[in-house]
């Protein structure tokens, strides 16, 4: 019989690998220590959850958020609080979190329990003896049960890499780590119904990204231009209140640094060096810590470049905004805040907005690299063929042109994929073929290498285009979606 009852009524979609990943801990003869980590929203949660229908028993915990007012104190009386609920008993204040985690491991030694800490950062933040009073309670108590799994999670990854993965500590105690990302393309097509256009739900993934909190909001019955306005430009729309309540309490420290960030990247990708010359001179000195949080948080990603004669990895890269959400608030919901809460912004169409053609090349561009592993079946590559796969660029020298490609893969057969990936509300025309030749010319590669290029669409392209045989693959990415 399942100690919680709690259990959400929505179904649950996509997250079947990483599902499978988690219940092979229940094969095991020991408990298991496990880290899931991970932007908010992204589903943590509700994967715990789904997880917790193989246990008898699942007890949950949760921190509150840490508002500038939280004390260590109150984040203990709120544990103290949801013990007493989850497990039926009188409420207990106790003093200290030594005694509270020791009452909960005399209370989980027997039977198939998942006990289950969600926001730990939130828990204990506050305190700094936390984490090891933790540690003391899972070598004492929760591991003597050998099926007892204990699942710590949070969304303040950063915080989870420096206190808890790269603790000593912790060193041989955690089972693994999970890091969940944005749903992949097939598992968001899952919340629309059948006859709804490719290019529209592009749209609105524009916008959500594969974030399944911000797709559960989504109304099938209507189109992609109203679903965006009423999430986005209408008072009290999830999406326009979302980005103060999930940013600012991911760094446990003053936002308005990574924010800053962000807003440089909004335009396309930047250098390191870019990034700090556009930063006001007082960020400058610690924005590798910033990025590398940003990374870890899940909202940007750094694309290195490599050597097209040796295959390897060069220093050079750039950090790309490949959160779809936090990219479009900045760009159009930051600015008219004021007039969207108090109902006096009008929102016309997508194609209105500023820019909206450009972002809307960025935002794609996102969701096909998010989806690279689908892309490579359809091209009938397999992962040992690959020597390296990203976004590239090139500097202009004396020697060679400078060259940027939206994504570039290279085989291990001396082959170059050049993908060109193209969002249009129109066919795609013959103009394309001389854009990617120009490009793959720019390229500074050996002789013997060769090149094959391929075109990412969405609504279709010319006859021209298609009858050229240019392209190696003239993907239309609807197929991701499926």
């Amino acid at each position: 019989m399942r100690t919680c009852s709690h259990m959400p009524a929505l179904p649950f979609i996509g997250r079947q690998v990483e599902l499978e990943r988690l219940l092979e801990t229940t094969q095991k003869r020991t408990a298991s220590f496990i880290v899931v980590r991970g932007r908010r929203r992204i589903g943590k949660s509700r994967l715990i959850e789904e997880f917790a229908k193989h246990f008898t028993h699942f007890y949950s915990f949760v921190g509150l958020p840490p508002d500038k007012g939280t004390t260590a104190g109150q984040q203990l009386e709120e544990y103290c609080r949801q013990m007493a609920r989850e497990f039926h008993t009188p409420f207990a204040p106790y003093q200290d979190w030594s005694d509270a985690l020791w009452a909960v491991g005399e209370r989980v030694q027997q039977g198939k329990v998942l006990l289950f800490f969600d926001e730990i950062s939130w828990m204990g933040s506050r305190d700094p003896n936390f984490l090891g009073k933790i540690k003391n309670a899972w070598d004492q108590r929760f591991k003597k049960n050998a099926r007892l799994v204990f699942v710590v999670c949070g969304s303040a990854s950063s915080w989870i890499e420096e206190n808890l993965l790269r603790s000593t500590g912790f060193v041989g105690r955690i089972s693994f780590t999970m890091t969940l990302e944005e749903l992949p393309l097939w598992d968001c097509d899952r919340f629309w119904q059948d006859g709804i256009a490719a290019y529209e739900r592009f749209k609105i993934l524009s916008v959500t990204g594969g974030i399944p909190r911000y797709l559960e909001e989504i109304d099938p019955k209507r189109g992609a231009e109203d679903n965006i306005k009423r999430l986005c430009f209408t008072p009290g729309g999830l999406l326009v209140r979302e980005f103060e309540q999930t940013f600012s309490n991911l760094f446990l420290r003053d936002s308005e640094y990574y924010k800053k960030i962000l807003e440089i990247l909004c335009d396309g990708p930047r250098e390191r060096s870019a990034i700090s010359t556009l930063l006001a001179r007082s960020y400058r000195g610690r924005v590798t810590e910033y990025l590398e949080e940003l990374q870890l948080s899940g909202f940007v990603a750094r694309d290195y470049t490599w050597s097209l004669k040796s295959g390897k990895p060069l220093k050079l890269s750039r950090f790309r905004l490949k959160d779809n959400y936090m990219r479009f608030y900045l760009k159009y919901i930051q600015q008219d805040l004021e007039k969207i809460n108090q109902g006096g912004f009008v929102f016309t169409s997508l194609t209105s907005l500023p820019e909206w053609l450009g972002i809307m090349g960025l935002q794609f561009g996102n969701l096909v690299l998010n989806s690279r592993h689908q892309l490579h079946r359809l091209m009938r590559l397999s992962p040992d063929e690959i020597v390296s796969d990203n976004p590239f660029f090139q500097h202009k020298t004396d020697r060679q042109a400078g060259c940027q490609i939206d994504y570039l893969i290279h085989t291990k057969f001396d082959c170059l994929y050049v993908c060109e990936i193209k969002l249009s509300r129109n066919e795609i025309g013959a103009d394309i073929i001389p854009e990617v030749k120009a490009k793959i010319a720019a390229l500074s590669r050996p002789k013997s290498m060769s090149s094959r290029p391929v075109l990412i669409h969405v609504n279709g392209v010319s006859e021209e285009v298609s009858e050229s045989g240019y392209f190696a693959h003239i993907i239309d990415a609807s197929r991701l979606l499926s």
